[in-house]
This record gives C-alpha cells, sequence and structure tokens, in this order.
C-alpha cells in the first residue's frame, strides 16, 4: 500500500501502525532522507510529489491500497486551490495504476456556512471519490494527542493565560476524538468489505466546547484559569489575538478560527455500526496524551535533536512543545568509560563538580519549603539503578558508560531533569549535558528564565569539571 503524509503528524503515526499490523509500506515523500529513519526494515520510501503526476504513476505501480493524508493549510492563501490540483492528480494517477481503494482522512463538519479550509477538504474527499476509486472518507472532529494542532493550541493557552479572553468560539461544540481511535479507524478502513465508496463521521463519545478542553487540560496539570467571554472578537481578531498569545499558529491562525467556529459533531452513526472501535471520552484522551508525550520523552534523546539543528537557541534555551531545553557538550579525548565515570560517581560525598556551596544552599532552600533537600546523598560501594535517590534527584535511566538521567524531586513549579550522554567520536568521547524543564503555567516560566543565567554558569562549570576529572583520570 502507498501511505502519503508520512513525514505529518497522523502519517507518522500510521506508518508505524501499518508496519505493525505486517502491511507492505510505501511512503511517497518530497524529501526520502527525512523519512526512511522513521521506517522499519521492509517498508520502501520512494521520492515523489503530489503536484509532480509522474512521480505519483510510479509510486502506485503495483499498490492496491492507498492512504491519502495530504493538506496545504499552512501554504498560504491559496490552499484550496493548490489542496484541489493536488487531489485530482492524485485521483488520476491511482485511477490508471488500478488502486482499488483510498483512504482519506478529512473534515468534520455540516452546513452552507462551513469555513474554506473544511470545505477545501470535504472537496477533496468528493474529487477522490470521483475519481472511480473507490474511497472511504473519514471526517474526524477535533483530533486530541499531544502534537496535533488542536491539542498544542490549548496547550499553549491554558499554559500561558491565567485569565484567557474567550471569543464567541471557544463554546461551539464538538466531538474531539484520541489520536490512536483515529488510527484504529484508518487501519480499520483497509478490511471494509464495501467496494464503493462511503463517508464515516468520527468522534468521540463527549459533546464539548474548546472551553470545555481548556479547563479539563488546567486541571489534569493542576492549574487555575478564568475564562471570561467577549463576544465582539470576530474571527479575524481571534486570529491576530491568537498568532500574538501563540506565534506557533500565527500563520494558520484565520483558518484554524474559521474552522473552530463550525460545529463538528456527528450527525451519522454508520461509523459506530460498521467499525470495531470504540473511541474513549475526552479526559481519558487528554490524559493518554499527556501519557504517552512522558513515554515519549523518556524515550527521546532531545541532545540529537539540539545537536542536528543548525539553529542557535536563543535566550533561555531550545523549546520542545511545552518543555526548555538547555544543553551543551565538551570533546574529551578519552575512552566511553573513562568520560563517563566522573558523570556515574555524581553526587553525594563527590559534590556536583562545580559551585557546591550553590548546591547546598538550593538544598537548604527546598528543606525550608519540605523538599528532600541534599541529605539523602547517594547509593555507595555499588552502581546508580533506576530508582535510587541522588540529593535531591531520583535516577530514572542509567545505562552504563553512556547515559544517565535523573529526575529532580526538590519542590519546583513544574518537572525537571538533568541528563548525561556519553558517545563516541572518532578515538574520543563526546560528553553532553542537557538540563531539561516542563514548566507549569507562569511561574514556571518565571521560575526557569530568572534562574537560567545562574543555571547556565553552573551547568557549564560542571561539564568543564567533568571533562577535566575524566582527561586527569586517563593520563
Amino acid at each position: 500500500m502507498l501511505l502519503t503524509g508520512a513525514i505529518g503528524y497522523v502519517g507518522g503515526r500510521l506508518l508505524g501502525a501499518l508496519e505493525a499490523r505486517g502491511e507492505r509500506v510505501r511512503c511517497l515523500a518530497r524529501e526520502p532522507r527525512y523519512v526512511e529513519p522513521r521506517a522499519a526494515e521492509g517498508s520502501e520510501v520512494v521520492a515523489g510529489d503530489v503536484f509532480d503526476p509522474p512521480s505519483l504513476a510510479r509510486a502506485l505501480a503495483g499498490v492496491d491500497a492507498a492512504y491519502y493524508l495530504v493538506h496545504s493549510m499552512g501554504a498560504g492563501d491559496d490552499f484550496a486551490q493548490r489542496d484541489r490540483e493536488a487531489a485530482r492528480n492524485f485521483a488520476a494517477a491511482a485511477r490508471e495504476a488500478g488502486v482499488s481503494r483510498i483512504i482519506y482522512l478529512g473534515g468534520l463538519g455540516r452546513g452552507p456556512d462551513l469555513s474554506e479550509h473544511l470545505r477545501s477538504r470535504q472537496e477533496v474527499g468528493r474529487i477522490l471519490r470521483e475519481s472511480g476509486v473507490p474511497t472511504v472518507e473519514l471526517r474526524a472532529s477535533i483530533v486530541i494527542g499531544s502534537g496535533s494542532l488542536s491539542f498544542e493550541l490549548v496547550r499553549a493557552l491554558v499554559e500561558k493565560l491565567p485569565v484567557m479572553i474567550a471569543p464567541s468560539w471557544v463554546s461551539v461544540r464538538a466531538q474531539p476524538i484520541a489520536i490512536e481511535d483515529v488510527l484504529e479507524y484508518l487501519v480499520e478502513a483497509l478490511d471494509l468489505p464495501e467496494r464503493d465508496g462511503r463517508v464515516f463521521e468520527i468522534g468521540g463519545p463527549d459533546r464539548v466546547s474548546y472551553g470545555d478542553l481548556m479547563r479539563e487540560y488546567a486541571r489534569l496539570r493542576g492549574l487555575r484559569r478564568w475564562i471570561v467571554p467577549v463576544p465582539v472578537l470576530t474571527p479575524k481578531l481571534s486570529s491576530l489575538w491568537l498568532g500574538l498569545v501563540t506565534p506557533v499558529y500565527a500563520r494558520v491562525g484565520r483558518k484554524l478560527v474559521d474552522s473552530i467556529r463550525n460545529e463538528t459533531v456527528l450527525c451519522d452513526d454508520s461509523a459506530a455500526k460498521t467499525f470495531s472501535v470504540r473511541p474513549r471520552g475526552v479526559r481519558a484522551a487528554m490524559e493518554r496524551a499527556l501519557a504517552n508525550e512522558d513515554r515519549d520523552f523518556a524515550l527521546t534523546r532531545w541532545s540529537d535533536a539540539l545537536s542536528s539543528s543548525r539553529e542557535t537557541p536563543t535566550f533561555g534555551g531550545a523549546r520542545f512543545g511545552p518543555r526548555l531545553v538547555d544543553s551543551r557538550s565538551i570533546r574529551v579525548p578519552v575512552s566511553t568509560a573513562r568520560a563517563f565515570a566522573p558523570v556515574h560517581g555524581i553526587g553525594g560525598r563527590r559534590g556536583w563538580y562545580y559551585a557546591d556551596g550553590l548546591w547546598s544552599l538550593r538544598g537548604a532552600l527546598d528543606l525550608l519549603v519540605g523538599g528532600p533537600g541534599m541529605r539523602r546523598g547517594r547509593p555507595e560501594g555499588r552502581a546508580l539503578r533506576p530508582g535510587d535517590a541522588l540529593d535531591f534527584w531520583r535516577v530514572e535511566r542509567v545505562e552504563r558508560d553512556a547515559l544517565l538521567r535523573l529526575r529532580a524531586e526538590m519542590r519546583l513549579p513544574g518537572r525537571a531533569w538533568l541528563q548525561f550522554e556519553v558517545e563516541p567520536e572518532n578515538g574520543d568521547s563526546r560528553v553532553r549535558q542537557t538540563a531539561i524543564f516542563d514548566p507549569v503555567g507562569i511561574a514556571g516560566r518565571l521560575y526557569w528564565y530568572a534562574l537560567w543565567p545562574l543555571h547556565a554558569l553552573i551547568f557549564r562549570g560542571m561539564l568543564r569539571h567533568i571533562a577535566r576529572r575524566a582527561t586527569e583520570a586517563g593520563s
């Protein structure tokens, strides 16, 4: 089968789900090098573009089913025309290749006053269906999952604003659906017995508004937030406000707000009768989104993303989702085992290699507010293990001669980690130190930025002394 959009939010997750099911997957990508690291052995990645018909013909050769997960909302004001052209190209190529089924994920909504974005999404579905290739179109409401546009919008607003000015669109009803449930629908669509094209509306069991989603997110994060209705904010003014408060959405803000003003509730229950999927509710979907985010974070090497980026982090470190990250590295002319030895020996009686007086002061302040302080020390006479206490940190993960990740247990307006990694580099070793902070609300951000210069000084000095100890031990 052919998968388009494998570099995107849904497509990237669908790729893993199809591979886990044992499907033979071919991914279409303008930049194959971005998809190849994600694809499992046995999956194929081919170069192509929906605006290049000859490349589509090559990609669709021998394909039985094709997933169409392409849209151009971030491309500019002509996104609808571009979506129309791309869909026509793909539909024609699929028909010529003899594809037996197209599966398309579109947007839920009804009525004559649909936003331009939703009209475009549904027009794409119509173009695919009219190709003559049986097309299964899934029309989804708000998708909840870490990284989804709607979820990140809710997160950005709730995390940043104790008091939120609420335009009328925050009260519009929707039936949000978890990303995991969307993936189940997409995979199960392969097994539908019908050969004719059909449209299915998919959503969770709860009918809620964006305001309800904001309140639920605040509850899960332990934040107190107030929503003040302001009926005079038009979609245009709302999009400008949205771009000011959450700059990451500035480019798609107007289109997003235009879409939010439309109710996205299910009017057809045929999906429940046809599919075995039983979508979870909003609370479970949000809890899962946050839990999955923590799991992905625990498995992610944030330093890789930092070191591979050509952009210099701005003041306060780089940002990854809600988290703030400060990372630095140093090359040491010793083996990885020797470079890791001072990392593994950190804390307790050995201290933290730099500015121990400031570490002790931080521990004393932590004790005053009911935290563990620095009095717990570290296990002596054996290697560190996950779960060990290390002063006011807890060992979360340790890999011999390679990685030590510590989770902070001092009192903080958020969650914090300190991670050390050691890798071989042309006969030497590179030691990377990464501090990660997941702030809660405004207090968390104020804490990070207020102390960042001091933290940067301490962490920089700590890394230098770790390198010095490793070099002295290796000489």
